[in-house]
């Protein structure tokens, strides 16, 4: 399985934070879904972990709420943001949220996506390689694809509205949000969408990109907290 990013944060607490820069890595992968995120696999690798989003599963170390109203007993050494800053209503409010929970010596590390950049040339090089339809999350290009085509508009108008009616952040500025508050480690931008398409392979989206066909949509970022911006709301 590939991450759904259903679970949007998860809080580590007993690590320094310095072996999470591979999960930066784009071509990571962990189990998810109803099993719990990145939760199992960071506590098989010897992490102390929380998970925290309102859709969490009913089981020890997950958290159903929000994070910007999750309280941790102490600082923490890392904290892991799936898929999930462009759904949130506040970036500014969040971005401070997660500086103020992690340790100075923390870690923060960001999968992410910038919407902004899925246009129609990327759009018809990913519904050209749909796989058999499914209903799972993995299908959430076949129904992109489906409604587009229900709409009759062309791409680069559906699909702006699509986003705005969803309420979602550009990349640009989920990262915007990040650079004014920690400093960055890592950062990259690359493939995205190869999870789910049928027979591609990181490394063909990213030949992809090399040629000019399709505009990278994926970001990495790993951040440490930035003294000066402790208190700031």
């Amino acid at each position: 399985m590939v991450c759904s990013a259903r679970l949007a944060f998860f809080l580590i607490s007993a690590t320094d934070g310095s072996g999470l820069y591979s999960i930066a890595s784009p071509e990571c992968r962990f189990g998810c879904g109803t099993a719990g995120g990145f939760v199992p696999a960071l506590r098989d690798a010897g992490y102390a972990v929380a998970g925290v989003d309102p859709q969490a599963p009913d089981a020890p170390g997950f958290h159903r709420i929000a994070f910007e109203g999750y309280e941790p007993e102490q600082p923490v050494a890392a904290v892991v943001a799936s898929n999930s800053l462009h759904h949130v209503g506040d970036l500014a409010e969040v971005a401070g949220r997660i500086h103020e929970v992690l340790r100075p010596d923390g870690i923060l590390v960001v999968m992410e996506w910038g919407w902004e950049r899925f246009d129609a040339a990327t759009a018809r090089w990913c519904f050209d390689r749909l796989g058999v339809a499914g209903d799972d999350d993995h299908d959430w290009l076949r129904r992109r694809h489906d409604d587009w085509a229900a709409s009759g508009r062309p791409w680069d108008d559906y699909f702006p509205g699509w986003a705005a009616g969803h309420g979602l952040h550009a990349g640009r500025d989920v990262v915007a949000a990040l650079d004014a508050r920690f400093d960055r480690r890592h950062y990259a931008e690359g493939p995205y969408f190869f999870p789910s398409l049928a027979g591609v392979a990181y490394a063909d989206e990213q030949a992809a990109i090399d040629e000019g066909l399709i505009r990278p949509a994926g970001i990495r970022y790993v951040g440490a907290p930035r003294s000066s911006a402790r208190g700031r709301v």
